[in-house]
């Protein structure tokens, strides 16, 4: 059993299309999808266009929950632009993906953590505004009640894994779309990759178990910097460029 998982692409379609053709290199069939598709000021609508014919196991993102719940008047700009893009049948395809998921009865899927969409599973936050691996009794408090072997995650968008007491690994692929960000809750911090490139995981079962592989693709990031410059967002044209908050 082998599989790719991606996360958080963010409308980024030129990435998502990397992505897949890389995926194609590793001579991988299945992919799964983690949330977050389109919030962004890049391309949600040609994002959507190529994700949408794939059928592929998704989960919906926080943002994706924002762009059918919420008042377009009330969104965030990265919502909003989002929004302005997408079709009705872009929506109604969001409205009937799941919270979280099942994959082939071993695999659990969710974008942030069981319970909450909003929430990183394997980072913490401190006041000082520090993004840490999170205690690991707090990661095994939130997976209690998760009975498979592999665990997948998003929203924080960087690439991690950890193994639990039990065997049971977690493990989050990195973002496709959005290499850095900042964020004012719970308290203000910055995300930061280090670097511009594309990132998703490929996993595998073994005679020992799920093991992982990350991989990042190059792209070209600078034609969506110049998206998102265009687009009056000088902080997603830093981050997309270097994938640095600035």
């Amino acid at each position: 059993m082998r599989f790719a998982a991606i996360a958080d692409i963010h409308g980024n379609h030129l990435a998502l299309k990397a992505v897949l053709a890389d995926i194609r290199t590793q001579d991988v069939e299945e992919i799964v999808n983690l949330g977050d598709f389109f919030s962004g000021p890049l391309d949600a609508g040609k994002t959507a266009d190529l994700l949408m014919p794939l059928s592929l196991t998704s989960v919906r993102g926080n943002h994706d929950r924002y762009l059918i719940e919420q008042d377009p008047a009330a969104m965030h700009a990265s919502d909003a632009a989002a929004y302005g893009q997408l079709s009705s049948s872009h929506l109604d395809w969001l409205r009937s993906l799941p919270f979280d998921l099942v994959y082939r009865g071993e695999v659990y899927l969710c974008h942030a953590t069981p319970k909450d969409d909003n929430l990183y599973w394997l980072e913490s936050v401190s006041p000082e505004g520090f993004v840490l691996l999170q205690p690991f009794e707090a990661i095994e408090a939130l997976a209690e009640g998760i009975d498979l072997p592999l665990i997948l995650c998003g929203h924080s968008h960087i690439p991690r894994a950890v193994r639990l007491s039990d065997g049971r690994l977690i493990v989050n692929p990195g973002s496709v779309g959005c290499p850095a960000y900042d964020d004012e809750l719970p308290y203000y911090h910055k995300v930061e990759a280090g670097h511009p490139l594309a990132s998703y995981a490929i996993l595998e079962k073994a005679a020992g178990g799920w093991t992982w592989q990350f991989r990042t693709v190059a792209y070209d990031y600078m034609a969506m910097s110049a998206l998102a410059a265009k687009g009056g967002r000088a902080d997603w044209a830093g981050a997309l460029a270097t994938g640095w908050v600035r």
